[in-house]
């Protein structure tokens, strides 16, 4: 049985996120301005410092954003109004059962977007995205269905944070040293890709998708990070959404559609063979039926969608799908019904 937050709650979280949406657009300094490249155009942020002209990227071009840029004027008037609102509507999602962000965490992805690690592509996937989740379908979870993981995740496409010619400031290696975390060792010389805290288990990964049979390490030039590539993530960060976290007065952050979500967890967990991965694999499978059931009765057609994406991408994907819907009946039979 799927439970719920209240209509209540769903919409102050929704409203929420876009407080928060439009507090990232009141921080532009400049003048937006708007690049076209290939058959996609992006909105840069253009201002002077000294004689340089230096550009911010802002966003990919959409109806949403354009309408906020041109109401800049007056998201700016509003900042103080619009951060005591986010405090009130956290209070709100709180005493409604919404799951908190320890301090810990709240603390590092808020100087991880502050950085411009979200705005510049980065995703967070794994636990962490399915317990944000929570605002954007309005479903109730349980303390099993969100065992924590020390890992935070960051995903990213290697072309897109090549193409976008921005990067995070300060750089990622100066926030992580400023919440203790030291560089983890990798077999290639000078090429990190994950970061551990010297005071608890807390790690940060950065992945990207491999597109031929190498899973090695790939640069994320927008990040100023090397990331571990790994087959079938371009189908899990295609068309990300945002997302808010409840730290403070809120976190804007970027998580893959629940959908993409929900069947790439069907195919990881394929993937799990060796015995130490096993048990991640349980939590795989888990997380999986319990969004695919909510995503049935709330958005069948995308997960459909999502779902036939996935199987006609090649027979291998198909495999590893039928491998684990045999472990879970229950889930098949909610996918074949749609």
């Amino acid at each position: 049985m799927i439970q719920r937050h209240s209509t209540v709650a769903h919409a102050a979280y929704h409203d929420l996120l876009r407080s928060l949406k439009d507090e990232e657009a009141a921080q532009i300094r400049g003048t937006p301005t708007k690049v076209k490249r290939g058959d996609k155009t992006y909105w840069y942020d253009t201002f002077r410092v000294g004689n340089d002209v230096r550009k911010s990227y802002i966003g990919e071009d959409t109806p949403e954003l354009a309408q906020r840029l041109s109401d800049l004027t007056k998201l700016r008037d509003q900042t103080a109004d619009r951060q005591a609102h986010r405090t009130r509507l956290i209070r709100i999602l709180r005493a409604e059962g919404f799951l908190s962000t320890d301090a810990t965490t709240g603390s590092l992805l808020s100087a991880m977007a502050k950085s411009g690690v979200f705005r510049l592509g980065g995703t967070i996937i794994g636990t962490h995205a399915f317990r944000l989740y929570e605002g954007d379908l309005g479903l109730r979870y349980s303390f099993d269905d969100t065992a924590q993981t020390g890992d935070v995740d960051i995903a990213s496409f290697e072309r897109l944070s090549l193409a976008l010619e921005d990067t995070v400031s300060p750089p990622l290696q100066d926030v992580f040293k400023h919440f203790a975390f030291d560089p983890v060792p990798s077999l290639k010389r000078d090429h990190v890709w994950r970061w551990k805290q010297t005071r608890n288990d807390l790690m940060v990964e950065f992945l990207t998708p491999s597109f031929d049979e190498d899973e090695g390490l790939r640069p994320l030039a927008a990040l100023g990070v090397d990331a571990q590539s790994l087959h079938h993530l371009n189908y899990l960060i295609q068309d990300p959404i945002q997302a808010a976290v409840l730290y403070r007065s809120g976190v804007l952050v970027q998580v893959p559609q629940p959908e993409r979500f929900a069947i790439h967890k069907l195919i990881v967990a394929d993937r799990r063979r060796d015995e130490p991965d096993r048990i991640k694999a349980v939590k795989d499978r888990a997380q999986a039926a319990f969004l695919i059931r909510a995503l049935a009765e709330d958005r069948p057609d995308e997960l459909r969608d999502a779902y036939i994406t996935a199987r006609n991408t090649g027979p291998k994907w198909a495999m590893r799908l039928d491998n684990t819907l045999k472990r879970i009946p229950e889930t098949l039979a909610l996918l074949s019904e749609l």
